[in-house]
């Protein structure tokens, strides 16, 4: 039987991201639902899993307690997500209220989103897709359309916080592209997923190889080592998979929760602790692994977190 997951994803992908609504407000003691995730990084020193959606960050603290807040500072419309090793790249949309010119273009955060400081294009572009190295602060986003800075659409990245953007050739590349990730400390390695596989470029987007085919790939993630890519892809059910980055390496399956009609949509490590392991789905389901994907744990379950 042909699954609905299969046919329907990219409008499920667009409706799960962009559609209206709110992330509960937590007040000390209250509980934390996810309307939507937009995102998944760990906090530096691995003490807070950090949830972008539509109003503001979900805070889920690692340690034995479990616990869920919303985290502090403005509650914006965090979309392309991604954390480096001491700062939060983002774009979306300020919060109704906060006087700031919308969309934000590109910005960032010091402090663990408690401020965000505009790095341009404010009022311009909106980037869904964005990654940035967790050691080299480079950034890559996947730009709809064009803007003061970008001429046309396509792969870019900027090695300045913005002031300089450089387009990719993208020779090679085939698929409409779902993720993006970039290697932890090597600017130029760049890895994409798209409908039609799993492509990595070592040139900074100029080139790319397709490292998996047969499936669309959902989400990817360079480990913190950068020896290895984390990948979710789809093909008539949801899987999850790693893979080495040395010549002839294949991907190795991980077993990962039943999700119905779902797939994983976000990967990312514990810096602190590399073995944990964080995934969320398009539905709003969110399970922490502590032993690099062998078991997980439910911590949320169609957007109800659990305490």
């Amino acid at each position: 039987m042909r699954s609905n997951l299969k046919k329907h994803l990219p409008a499920l992908m667009l409706a799960l991201a962009f559609a209206s609504g709110a992330m509960g407000a937590a007040r000390a003691g209250d509980a934390v639902t996810l309307t939507h995730v937009h995102g998944l990084a760990f906090s530096a020193d691995g003490s807070r899993l950090m949830i972008p959606s539509h109003h503001g960050l979900a805070i889920y603290e690692t340690g034995d307690k479990g616990r869920w807040s919303k985290a502090d500072g403005p509650a914006h419309d965090y979309m392309g997500f991604a954390a480096a090793r001491d700062a939060l790249y983002s774009s979306g949309h300020p919060a109704p209220g906060s006087g700031l010119t919308n969309p934000f273009g590109l910005i960032k955060s010091v402090d663990g989103g408690k401020t965000w400081r505009m790095l341009g294009l404010e009022g311009e572009s909106d980037f869904h897709l964005l990654a940035t190295s967790y050691g080299t602060h480079s950034v890559y986003v996947v730009n709809p359309g064009t803007n003061s800075r970008m001429r046309e659409p396509g792969l870019y990245h900027t090695e300045d916080d913005g002031m300089k953007w450089t387009r990719a050739a993208a020779n090679g590349l085939g698929g409409e592209i779902r993720s993006l990730a970039v290697h932890p400390g090597a600017a130029r390695i760049v890895a994409v997923g798209t409908a039609d596989g799993l492509y990595l470029s070592r040139d900074a987007g100029g080139r790319f190889e397709r490292l998996v085919a047969g499936a669309q790939v959902l989400g990817v993630t360079f480990d913190l080592d950068g020896t290895q890519l984390w990948f979710s892809s789809y093909a008539g059910q949801a899987a999850l998979a790693r893979l080495a980055l040395t010549a002839g390496a294949k991907p190795q399956a991980l077993a990962i929760p039943a999700l119905s009609d779902d797939a994983v949509a976000y990967i990312a490590q514990n810096p602190a602790r590399r073995s944990e392991i964080a995934i969320a789905s398009f539905k709003r389901n969110v399970y922490l692994s502590r032993d690099a994907g062998r078991t997980w744990k439910p911590i949320a379950t169609h957007g109800a977190s659990h305490e």
